[in-house]
């Protein structure tokens, strides 16, 4: 289930399970999650507001095939006598509710990447163990974590740089971070290829790369959204944060020979990107950016254009909109880390919003045109206005004499 289906199926779950009954029959061929009678009970009648007093658990080092944050934002909406289970508890009775509204080929997708996550859990051997949990001192260059540790907001600045509107670069990641993720990549599609798995790729255009949170590392990435990347961005891109970011999809992916060389001209999914150079020796390889647009500009013409050069352990953190691409790459390897971060809050705003010219590039030339065309059509009738009053003032004069 992709984030922006996440608030609209909340909802939808929500009319759906109210009122409902334990003797509702299950869908056919649906094995359900194993859940204590009482949970069974409770589970299908949720609360027709949100408990706001209440803070939910973190779900995002289980398994569960649905987006972390849909259990937040529905854990608030569970009766009294759940709240107080345990999260695993807690977690099988909203998989359960989830799993039974769900459409046949939802239920059937999740069911198939359930299975996917599990079978490489269960077998891949991780060869730094050390990424998994994240360990800002060893990850992070010092100018980095000092930045982010001290909330002057002149240090801040002094680290992260708007180089373009939309777009920020700064120093991130360690050397030697960036050579053990590289390796971890590595060996995750060694194991791929010696297993004979074929292999889910991170986006529809990438041929290659890999999907860091199918490997066990979402938790991590998560951890890195929550306390870090998600509170800069709310400072850099506030219009599409909303209350912050909160779920992820993280993958790494290869240019080179034999590889991705380049990557088209696209935009992402997701509210803010980071994209981290982790190396190796490369040429070539840099990105584009042509200006933030909505669906509905997508395709408009380009005016803004800007150029980056890739810098190993250099992080680029633009809003998810901004139309951009890769250059291909002329020699070496070349391996990235990106995440696309999402925001729920804003996305089931987006919902409801006529006009994006807050971020947007085309909503907000049609803004000022509109606004222009409004500008000239009141001096028009301004000008209008005052000859009749001249002439009307002439008249009198006229009919005085």
């Amino acid at each position: 289930m992709t984030s922006s289906d996440m608030n609209s199926n909340l909802n939808r779950l929500r009319s759906m399970a109210l009122g409902s009954s334990s003797k509702q029959p299950d869908p056919p061929h649906q094995q359900e999650p194993r859940a204590s009678p009482e949970t069974l009970n409770a589970r299908l009648k949720l609360r027709r507001t949100p408990n706001e007093e209440h803070e939910p658990e973190h779900y995002e080092d289980l398994q569960l095939g649905f987006n972390p944050s849909l259990f937040r934002s529905l854990e608030r909406f569970l009766p009294e006598n759940l709240l107080g289970s345990t999260r695993i508890e807690k977690a099988r009775a909203m998989s359960d509710l989830l799993l039974r509204y769900s459409p046949e080929s939802e239920r059937i997708r999740v069911q198939k990447h359930r299975e996917y996550r599990q079978n490489i859990l269960s077998s891949y051997q991780r060869l730094h163990e050390e990424l998994y949990t994240l360990d800002p001192a060893s990850f992070f260059v010092p100018s980095f974590l000092n930045a982010v540790s001290n909330t002057s907001e002149e240090n801040f600045k002094s680290v992260i740089a708007r180089v373009a509107p939309g777009i920020y670069t700064f120093d991130m990641f360690k050397p030697e971070f960036c050579q053990m993720l590289i390796a971890e990549v590595e060996n995750m599609e060694k194991w791929f290829h010696y297993s004979k798995s074929s292999m889910m790729r991170p986006t529809t255009i990438n041929k290659f790369g890999v999907v860091l949170d199918d490997f066990g590392l979402d938790a991590m990435l998560q951890k890195l959204l929550d306390d870090f990347i998600s509170p800069i961005s709310q400072g850099l891109f506030p219009e599409v944060c909303g209350t912050g970011l909160d779920s992820h999809h993280g993958y790494a992916i290869e240019y080179g020979k034999y590889r991705d060389t380049d990557l088209g001209f696209h935009v992402d999914d997701s509210e803010v990107t980071l994209n981290v150079c982790l190396g190796n020796q490369f040429a070539g390889g840099e990105l584009y950016f042509r200006g933030v647009r909505c669906d509905n500009h997508v395709n408009s013409e380009i005016k803004e254009n800007y150029d980056y050069s890739q810098v190993p352990g250099q992080a680029v953190l633009h809003h998810g909109r901004h139309r951009h691409g890769a250059r291909a790459i002329t020699a070496g390897r070349l391996v990235n880390l990106v995440m696309w971060c999402r925001s729920s809050t804003f996305r089931e705003a987006k919902r409801y919003q006529k006009d994006s010219s807050s971020w947007c590039g085309g909503c907000k030339l049609e803004k000022h045109n509109r606004q222009q065309a409004a500008i000239k059509a009141t001096v028009e009738v301004l000008k209008r206005r005052g000859a009749e009053k001249a002439h009307v003032e002439l008249s009198s004069k006229s009919t005085a004499h």
